[in-house]
């Protein structure tokens, strides 16, 4: 009886865990789509002293602010599987500069470094502006002709 519960159990989990995902996948295509249409085109390098903050995409994919209003879409060769999972991260440069093929995405001291294939600016002011657009509420008085029931 026993083995049952806890086959029902996990089957039911693994059905919540399904269900609970899409939505993040979406929201996570949603974001990658809009900094791909933010993304200028590559540039070689870009001029870095300090990490504002970072976003991962995906496992081939990492948005660098370098300041608020400075932002950098960085595609990994070969991936980073552990970008996702990670509390911070570290770049690699050379005199204060980031370049492609050169200097690497840092996530630990057990991980293997990422190489950095590609480096494209982002336009921060374009970016808020869809995502703000994105958040627009659409709102429709009521007809007037159906009184609202009370239940």
């Amino acid at each position: 009886m026993s083995t049952i519960r806890i086959l029902l159990a996990t089957t039911l989990l693994a059905l919540l865990c399904a269900c609970a995902s899409a939505p993040y996948a979406q929201r996570t295509s949603e974001r990658q789509a809009a900094y791909a249409a933010a993304a200028g085109a590559p540039v070689r390098n870009f001029r870095f002293f300090t990490l504002y903050s970072w976003e991962p995409l995906s496992d081939r994919q990492v948005v660098i602010y370098t300041r608020g209003n400075e932002a950098w879409l960085l595609d990994l060769g070969g991936g980073c599987p552990e970008i996702s999972f990670v509390n911070t991260i570290g770049l690699t440069s050379n005199l204060n500069q980031v370049m492609v093929g050169f200097d690497k995405v840092l996530t630990g001291r057990n991980n293997f470094p990422c190489t950095i294939s590609q480096i494209r600016p982002v336009d921060v002011k374009s970016l808020k502006a869809t995502q703000l657009q994105q958040r627009q509420i659409r709102s429709e008085p009521r007809a007037a002709d159906k009184p609202a029931t009370a239940q």
